[in-house]
């Protein structure tokens, strides 16, 4: 029902002719978010990614949340090296054993950003000053894949000890969350998203 009643409508070009593509640039891409778990699962999920397209995560997103306690910091951090190969048999999920072991590290990271700031969220959205910078794009082709911001949030948080966090995949995980809107001004999310 969601489908067809937008069908018609003007979305990002990167959108490709996929359900779960469709729902994802929908409803969830640029949003703002401020959740901590939320941002802990797209950090996990953006650096899932690296080296795959986006289609292949989303498809085995409900698979990660299962395999890695929904996305629950604390419980993470509590996975040990028996979990760790447990997961690397999973077929449900990117079974990379390099990113299978930095979810985990990320998780106690994680952990340590917010016991210092009081939430991830604090810490993360100083990187634009907590607001959403909101580009206006005419095409894909001009949309970054780095930025200052994303230099400083990945220089930061490699000296923090998260791994795959280089700047390309935060600049990613900045467009994920609504740290920038970079829906092009085509697109039906780039006003809708002005406003919100």
């Amino acid at each position: 029902m969601y489908l067809l009643r937008r069908s018609h409508y003007v979305r990002c070009s990167w959108v490709k002719d996929n359900p779960l593509e469709i729902a994802y640039h929908d409803k969830e891409w640029g949003v703002r978010v401020t959740e901590d778990t939320k941002l802990f699962e797209m950090l996990i999920l953006e650096g899932a990614q690296a080296g795959l397209s986006w289609t292949t995560v989303l498809k085995k997103r409900e698979n990660y949340r299962q395999a890695f306690a929904n996305f629950n910091p604390e419980m993470i951090a509590q996975f040990d090296e028996t979990k760790q190969l447990e997961l690397q048999q999973n077929p449900g999920i990117i079974r990379h054993k390099r990113k299978i072991a930095s979810t985990i590290s990320n998780a106690r990271c994680f952990l340590e950003v917010q016991s210092e700031y009081g939430s991830f969220s604090r810490y993360i959205w100083q990187f634009v000053e907590g607001e959403t910078i909101q580009n206006h794009w005419q095409t894909l082709e001009e949309v970054p894949i780095t930025t200052p911001q994303s230099d400083a949030m990945s220089k930061d948080l490699k000296k923090r000890g998260f791994k795959f966090v280089g700047s390309t995949i935060c600049y990613a995980y900045m467009q994920a969350v609504g740290m920038v809107n970079d829906h092009t001004i085509d697109c039906f999310r780039h006003s809708e998203l002005l406003v919100d």
